[in-house]
């Protein structure tokens, strides 16, 4: 996609046609009014009055498939969460159309066939398979939910991942690759000072979403219709149908009272970077800060890459890269890290109202207390 092909494009984010320098100030001005219109007239506006119709009007002429009585028939649901009951605590996350299907299966998989040690052989080794035995499961039932064969709630069900456990060597690296999800994201998380605890993501899908902007408004559209497939199944496009997404923010009620919200950017490597720090810190009890630290891996593609492998950061130890490469992983390295590790968070209320936070180095984050 073309950006600079996109009407509207150029007039919100360029600088007299070239990208802004670093360091220097975007100012929306459209975007701005747009929020102090709402503000005035309240947020259904935006889906049934008449900035819906501007924007319905917008996108048709785009040729987009959307128009105003899409809007007027968009409803907010609020819905009961997934979860699992582990060793250390009850795991929560989203259910369908979202991924948090998956992010519950591989640690209730790994909770099954974990090992006293972190960071040697078997546990990034247990914690690649389980993934694999999540994502297998994953392509293959989740959609939006009204067209799902099974309930969501089977596929994290005791039974289901006993399973899925014994599916697992646990000295030899399964067959891969599955197809890949995309995404692109943000999460943040909050603890106030009543104990309320929020795990939040957003995402546009893409740098810039669909790259389409509302000249009137400024409001720049999503791209999640891309998340559809057009093979037969769950996530199959058809009208009034929701995507499958990769976004799946974390929450874990512990055994001894904790409150845990945690979770990352980084669409495929959700799941796999919300293993890595729970299961640190959760299972194995390492420091907040460090489990989000220390190196990571990524199973097959995500942002910005295309290959399937099995990428490590560098800074892990060469005897463990070894013991992977004979296990058969096909083990790509980069640099320490990085970026397609995702970006993760997390937000610790303990039993007495203290509040710890940590924030991935990786990422231009941080972890603040007030």
């Amino acid at each position: 996609m073309n950006l600079h092909q996109l009407s509207g494009f150029k007039e919100f984010y360029l600088d007299k046609g070239q990208v802004p320098a670093v360091g220097s100030k975007l100012l929306q001005f459209k975007l701005g009014e747009t929020l102090e219109y709402l503000g005035r007239v309240g947020l259904d506006d935006f889906y049934v009055g008449d900035m819906a119709k501007t924007h319905g009007d917008f996108l048709a002429k785009a040729g987009s498939p959307l128009i105003f009585e899409d809007f007027k028939k968009f409803k907010a649901e609020l819905q009961k969460p997934l979860s699992i009951n582990t060793s250390v605590g009850q795991l929560f996350n989203l259910g369908p159309p979202t991924q948090g299907m998956s992010s519950l299966a591989i640690l209730g998989i790994y909770d099954r066939i974990k090992n006293e040690t972190c960071d040697d052989f078997d546990f990034i080794h247990r914690l690649v398979e389980a993934t694999k035995q999540a994502f297998i499961t994953r392509n293959l039932e989740l959609g939006d939910p009204a067209d799902m064969k099974v309930d969501p709630a089977v596929l994290i069900s005791d039974s289901y991942l006993d399973s899925s456990a014994t599916n697992i060597s646990l000295s030899e690296a399964a067959d891969w690759p599955e197809i890949a999800k995309k995404g692109d994201t943000i999460w943040m998380g909050a603890v106030d000072s009543e104990g309320t605890v929020v795990s939040f993501i957003q995402s546009i899908f893409w740098e810039f979403g669909s790259g389409l902007i509302c000249p009137e408004t400024g409001v720049l559209f999503q791209n999640r219709g891309a998340g559809f497939s057009l093979t037969d199944g769950p996530n199959c496009l058809a009208p009034g149908k929701k995507p499958f997404h990769t976004l799946n923010p974390a929450m874990a009620i512990m055994n001894d009272g904790r409150i845990v919200a945690y979770g990352t950017m980084g669409g495929e490597g959700q799941p796999q970077t919300q293993a890595a720090i729970f299961s640190r810190y959760a299972f194995h009890g390492v420091d907040l800060q460090r489990a989000i630290s220390a190196p990571r891996w990524l199973l097959g593609k995500t942002w910005g890459d295309d290959t399937t492998s099995l990428k490590l950061e560098k800074s892990f130890d060469e005897k463990l890269i070894k013991e992977l490469r004979e296990a058969n992983h096909q083990v790509e390295l980069v640099s320490e890290t990085s970026s397609l590790m995702g970006h993760a968070g997390c937000v610790v209320r303990h039993i007495d109202g203290s509040v710890e936070a940590a924030s991935d180095p990786r990422s231009d984050g941080i972890a603040l207390a007030g």
